[in-house]
Formats: structure tokens, sequence, C-alpha cells
């Protein structure tokens, strides 16, 4: 295993106004299926088809109804543009969508009231939500702790937010060779399919830190599963091999109770 207290002496820190800026640039793109995104867009496709069966299947809904997730409270921190918000409240959960960046907050609820999707979206970090001492049921973090210096603050503000008995949905990076290689040496510099310094290896965080990370706020994982691109077929699938990219699943224990 690699130990990431060597790695610290390598890591740049991550300035945050220059990780905003970065998706600022990209946010108009991102819809576009036929755009130099599309391979991120059948990405995000996959992800979600993946995180609505694992949702499904901790509150025992079904799938096949109209609104499966009919009564739950959902927050997505770091929405982006609403790729993950704007299907998954169609299906009837009350979605909150947050990210520090004011242009894609502002693009995302402009694309939801062009279709009168109810999402409420909002500028802010997920810091900024434990004043108003919301909880909910489910609880997305999706390709954001790699771009963040604080990663265990913001895995705590996660744990937080989140209800006993919830969800908790995190997707990354896995910091491995593979990693490296595929996400990018191959994804950034030879196939272009994002912008080269989109990532830095070193922020990456391996399914056992995050864990270490879940466990001290009450949470335990559920299970991990990873997600790979085969070039020939042009399509994603889920895998149990997580060296790469990868979602990690965790619950809260229905016994933790709320602070007075």
């Amino acid at each position: 295993m690699l130990d990431k207290s060597r790695l610290s002496r390598f890591k740049n820190p991550i300035d945050p106004q220059q990780e905003i800026a970065k998706f600022d640039a990209l946010a108009k793109e991102w819809r576009d299926p036929h755009g130099k995104f599309k391979h991120v867009l059948a990405f995000n496709q996959t992800r979600l088809m993946a995180i609505e069966e694992q949702i499904a299947r901790h509150f025992d809904r079904d799938l096949t109804q109209d609104v499966p997730f009919e009564g739950l409270s959902l927050l997505d921190i770091g929405c982006g543009v609403g790729l993950l918000c704007e299907p998954l409240a169609s299906q009837g959960a009350r979605v909150t969508g947050i990210d520090a960046s004011e242009h894609n907050i502002t693009l995302a609820r402009r694309h939801a009231n062009s279709w009168s999707i109810p999402i409420d979206y909002r500028h802010c970090l997920a810091g900024d939500l434990s004043r108003d001492r919301s909880l909910y049921d489910v609880i997305l973090n999706t390709e954001v702790i790699e771009h963040v210096e604080a990663q265990a603050a913001l895995v705590a503000s996660c744990c937080d937010l989140l209800k006993p008995g919830g969800l908790l949905v995190m997707a990354t990076l896995n910091r491995t060779l593979s990693s490296y290689i595929i996400g990018i040496v191959g994804a950034e510099y030879i196939m272009r399919y994002l912008p080269i310094g989109t990532h830095d290896w070193h922020h990456f965080v391996t399914p056992q830190e995050l864990d270490d990370m879940l466990r001290p706020h009450g949470l335990s994982t559920l299970t991990t599963e990873g997600m790979r691109f085969n070039p020939f077929t042009q399509n994603w699938k889920i895998t149990a091999n997580t060296s790469v990219n990868y979602l990690l699943y965790a619950s809260k224990s229905a016994n933790d109770t709320l602070e007075a």
C-alpha cells in the first residue's frame, strides 16, 4: 500500500480559486452529447445507473415505478451543472445541489428551470449547510474530493449532513499506478478526454483512506465498485476493479441520534 504521508512532499497545494476556474471554463460544454466531453457524459450516465441501483437497494425502492425516490431528500455536494441532480429529481427525490462555482449553479438552475424540474440549487460549500441543521437521506459527493485540500474536513461535512440510516455515495479516483497511467496520461495527455492538468495524482484517495475518514463519524462502508472504459466499444461499465475510478457507498448507523 502506498503511504500517503510519504507523498506529501510531492503534492502541490490546491488553490480553491484555480480549481473553480478550471470547471467554470468547462461548464457550458458538459451537456453537449456530441462535444469533446461526450465520453464524460457517457461515464456520468453509467455512474448514474449504478447510484440509482444502490439508492433503490438501500431504501427498498422499485426502479420500475414512475417516481421511485419520492419522499427521499438528496444533497449533491459539488453538483456541477446538475448532471446527477436532474434525473434524480425527476424520479421523485427532493434534491438540493450545491457547488463552489457560482457559474455552475447559474447554468444548472437555468437548465432545470427550462425543464420545470424542481431543484434547490445553492452557491455554497458543504460546511455552510450546517447552520440550518438540515439532514438528508442521500448525499452524493462525486469527483470532488480529489480537488480539495482539506479532504478529511469535506468527508466530515458529508457525514454530519447525513441522516441516521442514510446513504453516502462518494466517487473519486484511486491513487494507483493504473490511475496515473489511465486517468491522467491516457485521459488527459493522449485521448484528451479532459484538459491537461484537470487532476493531480497526489491528491487521489484510496478506498481504505476514505473508509478511515468515515468510520470516526459513525459510517461504515457497504461496498465499492469500479468503472472501466472500453476504447473499442466506447462504453463504460461497472466492474469489481477499483484501481482507477471507483464509487464507495457508506451508511450511517440508524442508531445514531441527533444532538439537541
